[in-house]
């Protein structure tokens, strides 16, 4: 791994950074998303990322988020992690996505239709392990809360 990213990943892994980061990552995202048409996530350039689009759970209005993913290459599919940057409270968009399922990322430049579910048992162990493998600052967040950190995999429909 190179230094950088080690430093990158400890940076990513202090309180400080969770306090900070909610308020300018995601309104930075956006930003550059809409500048560039759909073609660049900033954050993405230290972990890849989507735009999503769901409905809220109370609104039922589309709601957008820019969230880190771990792509899953062979089966096209995305892991997106609740982390909240280790804050206490599951993030807006899990609830989002846990009463309207259906929903759309952007990708890459595209929008993609995508179905969501949140992992459970087995399969949850499984893909948090491969979140960790992917990106370790993911333990550093999971211990500072007492929640179990929501996973949900985004199959394209």
């Amino acid at each position: 791994m190179p230094r950088g990213m080690r430093l990158i990943q400890k940076v990513s892994s202090t309180r400080t950074f969770a306090k900070v980061a909610p308020h300018f990552i995601p309104a930075m995202d956006r930003a550059v998303h809409r500048l560039t048409r759909g073609k660049v996530i900033l954050s993405a350039q230290m972990l890849p990322g989507v735009i999503l689009t769901a409905r809220g759970a109370k609104s039922g209005q589309p709601r957008t988020t820019p969230l880190a993913c771990m792509p899953e290459e062979e089966s096209g599919s995305w892991i997106l992690i609740g982390s909240n940057f280790g804050r206490p409270g599951h993030p807006a968009w899990t609830a989002n996505l846990l009463k309207n399922p259906d929903a759309e990322v952007s990708w890459k430049g595209r929008r993609i239709p995508v179905r969501a579910s949140l992992l459970t048992g087995e399969e949850r162990a499984a893909a948090w392990e491969a979140v960790l493998r992917f990106w370790p600052p993911y333990a550093t967040y999971q211990a500072r809360v007492e929640r179990e950190i929501r996973l949900f995999r985004l199959h394209r429909r």
